[in-house]
């Protein structure tokens, strides 16, 4: 009897405590409604939304930029890191591994348009309230590049890490493969012209240009294991990066294929046929290219959309704080710099890329300046961040050209 009245007592205090703790808890904040009103009260979140800047700011910025953009890296140093760039990531990864970026649990709010339509409904209902949970109540919302400051002593020293492109060496019979036939029409039908191709016999599918350590692979293979017909591809320029992607214990070939490729490297092939794409993941990793580079790699990344396809793109804005960070002596060109560890970063205008997605060809869905304030509560210490966020979509094909429709690939 005395050892069930102690029992009784026990849960009985456990549930009071468990009570106290969660009307002490924070409420949930959804996405991108943080919005800070009472200056005096900056320091109680890690982030506030939607910021605007003053004229003062916004000059101060401009200062600070083109302070820092006086003294220019030495041409033959510019040639070595362009060089040499897939040397620098593969460093990066090697020495960081999967421990720098956080998972990016984020992309299906700010990017539902990575899933199927479908798919897209179920997820929201299913995980939406769940993730906005994670996102303001922890750092989900973040990588450890910038967004959230992670590593006080890597900000010193490389003033801030973007994410990374790029590779994939195909086989040779492959790669004539794809040249004598680059629609890949048969598509496993008449395998004594073409071979198949990883994906082929998917309804629904997703790149991902520059995966890192697969920051946003694994949280979105997450959500596609449970949707048939769907698969994903990702690359980068850095072997170690796609190492990394095949050796962790939720890779599986048979919803992903990861790949080396250099997307700046026109002549090279995907291990898949031009248009079949249904999206493409641009996030952070744009900016880590030469800006004479950047048109080209647009330009062939339009090619591999399907007609409806989306481009998704984040990356650095003008004046984030990891652009105003950098001391004189690491500007490579305007608005491009190079990092301590040898990676490099361009921090874009909005107007930029609106152009240079319209020249491929793709129509503007949207185009926004995503301007926020990060605090770092525990040292008081305030940032300005300042991300462009896009959504570029391939047209459909004119019903006055059927000739079009008939070259597609038949797995479209």
């Amino acid at each position: 009897v005395n050892f069930i009245t102690r029992l009784s007592a026990l849960c009985l205090r456990k549930n009071k405590m468990q009570h106290r703790h969660q009307s002490n808890r924070r409420p949930a904040v959804p996405l991108g409604s943080r919005i800070l009103t009472d200056p005096s009260k900056v320091f109680e979140h890690n982030m506030w939304d939607h910021m605007q800047w003053s004229q003062e700011e916004e000059e101060n910025a401009k200062k600070k930029a083109a302070e820092n953009s006086l003294v220019k890296v030495q041409s033959e140093d510019q040639d070595k890191y362009e060089r040499e760039a897939s040397k620098y990531w593969n460093e990066f990864y090697k020495t960081h591994k999967n421990n720098f970026f956080k998972d990016r649990n984020w992309l299906f709010l700010e990017f539902p348009e990575i899933l199927p339509e479908k798919r897209r409904q179920e997820f929201k209902t299913e995980k939406i309230s769940s993730e906005h949970t994670k996102i303001n109540n922890g750092n989900s919302f973040s990588l450890k590049n910038g967004m959230f400051e992670e590593g006080e002593k890597y900000w010193k020293k490389n003033y801030g890490v973007g994410s990374t492109v790029q590779g994939y060496i195909y086989n040779e019979s492959q790669a004539k493969a794809l040249t004598d036939n680059p629609q890949g029409k048969n598509c496993g039908e008449e395998l004594g012209k073409v071979e198949s191709f990883p994906g082929c016999d998917a309804t629904y599918r997703i790149l991902e240009v520059g995966c890192g350590a697969g920051n946003s692979v694994f949280p979105i293979l997450k959500v596609l294991c449970n949707t048939p017909g769907t698969f994903l591809y990702c690359c980068d320029f850095a072997s170690g990066a796609v190492e990394l992607v095949k050796s962790h214990s939720s890779y599986n070939s048979a919803w992903c294929s990861a790949f080396v490729h250099d997307v700046c490297d026109d002549a090279l092939p995907y291990p898949f046929p031009d248009e079949i794409l249904d999206v493409i993941l641009l996030v952070f990793v744009l900016s880590t290219i030469h800006p004479d580079r950047m048109q080209g790699v647009v330009n062939r990344l339009a090619k591999l959309l399907k007609p409806g396809g989306m481009l998704l793109f984040r990356d650095y804005g003008r004046y984030d704080t990891a652009q105003l960070r950098f001391k004189k002596g690491h500007c490579l060109s305007e608005n491009f710099y190079v990092r301590g560890d040898g990676t490099r970063v361009y921090f874009f205008a909005k107007d930029e890329i609106s152009n240079m997605f319209n020249l491929a060809g793709l129509t503007e869905v949207q185009n926004l300046v995503d301007r926020r304030l990060q605090v770092n509560r525990k040292k008081k210490v305030k940032m300005q961040r300042v991300w462009i966020q896009s959504k570029f979509q391939k047209p459909l094909l004119s019903l006055h050209n059927p000739e079009e429709t008939t070259k597609r690939h038949p797995c479209k």
